[in-house]
């Protein structure tokens, strides 16, 4: 673990893994302070699991979550308050270790000079130059102030991100492109459902994300702390500030997981998993090799998710194990999903019912799981049945899928680019901002009515760069999104049902029907999943070869000055 010293008493860390708590407590450590929110990173243990270890081990834990915008007045008097209190030494640990350095730069303001703060950080192995105006003003960042400036300015180095960099570098190399992404690793999560069924490896899905970044794209490896479109600056963890001429925002959504009362401390363990984290996915093929008998639930929270489908193919892959195993007969399978309806586009629904009764399994709408105890394998769900009061409704478990709330990023959703519910609010044809002319935003962040699928970034990229490339005045052509995206539901190891479909729910094939029927379960929708699909999401899409994505193009002249487009207009995506 790489722990730096600050002070005598004080270290820095990125985050740790759980079983590196107890390798702390043997170096002496007495309390640990935990500067990130939860759901940052999709294999992040969350705060109540560190803190449950921690006590194991004879630490003491806290949180100072610094999550909305930069870092605040408000963190750094907690942190300011909290350190006298404290048995040292202390470590304080973020994602990378970068803003448990600031939060403590800030905090000793008061006390230290600037010369020896810097010093404090230099000896750490932080430069802290980049935060001494704010040392020096209490956090008062100058407004139009930037330490770097780029053409293009894309946040989020997931599947939009990086495709989206890769698809403007192949448009036009001569782009002044940066890219912002704190993560080291970057994960291909389609996959992690078929990590959940024993079919691919944990190591299938992963890439070290300087590997991918384009070449010619500047990789800023930093988290997003708040954005200042007024003055088109990024502002970054420490303060330090991008300056763009056209921002992409692409940053993914976050996985909620504290929503759940009970379900952070006991995941991954009394048989409570989900194939939404990585480290987890290899837990849930565990459990279902090890289940011969009892019930098994899986979960689905209300809407919008990213791939509405994964919660059932969970259920379907589960199920197709006990029932290949001989077993299926002494296990209850029941689903319990918040909203109304197993399936939003109606064509998809009776090929997944034949499924539903093969594994004999109960579907439960209008149930939102709310509270877990793991130990005592239980599960509340809150019934909202139409016209009456919700009632909660207990159920045992021998082995329960979740699939967590979902939001948008804290910084994201307390920014002035989100709706009022936190989304990106973006026209859903052009995916400009609706009220900043120089932003786009692409992916599951957005508020556009579309599939948030790795398959819908897909044929969002090259409209956004084509768009983009328009603003700039290297295109004469607009490019239009008619809300293409895919759902490959795995309802067996062997075949798929392939949903594709549009905005309104519209069916939007990218085969004949005489090749690929996607209302029918096929074994070549499973081969162009598990076998076709991984290679051109690695090679083709994060290359920027924008494979099977013909783009609706139209004339810059006949759109408004906002590029706004009917709902739904093109068709020409496939």
């Amino acid at each position: 673990m790489d722990v730096r010293q600050v002070t005598p008493t004080y270290s820095v860390a990125p985050q740790p893994r759980l079983e590196e708590l107890a390798e702390l407590a043997r170096r002496g450590y007495r309390s640990i302070i935990c500067n990130r929110p939860d759901g940052e990173d999709p294999d992040q243990p969350t705060f109540q699991e560190i803190e449950t270890e921690a006590r194991r081990h004879g630490l003491e834990a806290y949180q100072i979550a610094v999550a909305k915008g930069m870092v605040g007045d408000e963190e750094v008097a907690r942190l300011r308050d909290l350190l006298p209190r404290l048995e040292g030494p202390v470590l304080a640990y973020c994602r990378t270790g970068t803003r448990a350095m600031t939060l403590w730069a800030l905090a000793q303001s008061t006390t230290l000079k600037l010369d020896q703060i810097l010093a404090h950080g230099k000896r750490a192995g932080y430069d802290l130059s980049g935060v001494a105006l704010r040392i020096l003003n209490r956090g008062q960042l100058p407004r139009g102030h930037a330490d770097v400036e780029h053409q293009i300015v894309i946040v989020g180095a997931g599947a939009a991100g990086i495709s989206a960099a890769a698809s403007l570098r192949r448009r036009n190399k001569k782009l002044d492109i940066a890219l912002i992404d704190p993560a080291e690793i970057h994960y291909y999560q389609p996959g992690w459902t078929l990590v959940g069924a024993g079919v691919f490896s944990p190591r299938q899905t992963v890439r070290t994300m300087a590997s991918l970044i384009p070449k010619g794209v500047e990789w800023i490896q930093s988290a997003v702390a708040a954005f200042d479109p007024a003055h088109n600056t990024v502002i970054l963890e420490g303060c330090r500030t991008v300056r763009y001429q056209y921002l992409i925002v692409c940053p993914g959504l976050k996985l909620d997981w504290n929503q759940i009362e009970g379900l952070p401390e006991t995941l991954g363990q009394n048989g409570v998993t989900s194939n939404y984290r990585y480290d987890l996915a290899p837990y849930t093929w565990e459990l279902v090799q090890n289940l011969r008998s009892g019930r098994a639930l899986f979960t689905q929270p209300p809407m919008p998710i990213k791939c509405a489908g994964a919660p059932q193919k969970a259920m379907y892959l589960s199920g197709d194990h006990w029932y290949r195993t001989g077993v299926l007969r002494n296990i209850e399978i029941e689903f319990y999903n918040a909203g109304g309806v197993l399936f939003g586009v109606k064509e998809y629904v009776p090929a997944l019912m034949e499924y539903v009764k093969k594994y004999n399994a109960q579907l439960n709408f209008w149930h939102n799981l709310v509270k877990v105890d793991g130990p005592s394998r239980t599960a509340w769900f809150l019934h909202s049945a139409e016209g009456k009061e919700p009632v909660l409704v207990e159920r045992r478990f021998d082995m329960m899928h979740v699939a967590p709330p979902q939001t948008a990023p804290d910084f994201v959703r307390v920014s002035p680019l989100a709706d009022a519910n936190g989304w990106v609010d973006v026209d859903q044809s052009t995916l400009r901002h609706k009220h900043f002319d120089n932003i786009y935003a692409l992916g599951d962040v957005a508020n556009a009515p579309f599939a948030k699928t790795a398959a819908a970034a897909r044929k969002q990229v090259p409209v956004v760069a084509i768009n983009l490339l328009n603003d700039l005045g290297l295109s004469s052509k607009r490019a239009l999104y008619d809300g293409y995206g895919s759902c490959p539901l795995t309802v067996e190891r062997g075949k798929i049902v392939m949903a594709e479909f549009g905005y309104g729910g519209k069916l939007m094939p990218s085969f004949p029907s005489f090749i690929l029927d996607g209302r029918k379960p096929t074994w070549l929708a499973w081969m162009l999943k598990a076998k076709a699909l991984p290679p051109i999401y690695w090679q083709g899409m994060l290359k920027g070869n924008e494979i099977m994505c013909k783009t609706r193009l139209v004339d810059a002249l006949s759109q408004p000055a906002g590029g706004l487009a009917p709902a739904g207009a093109g068709g020409g995506c496939g």
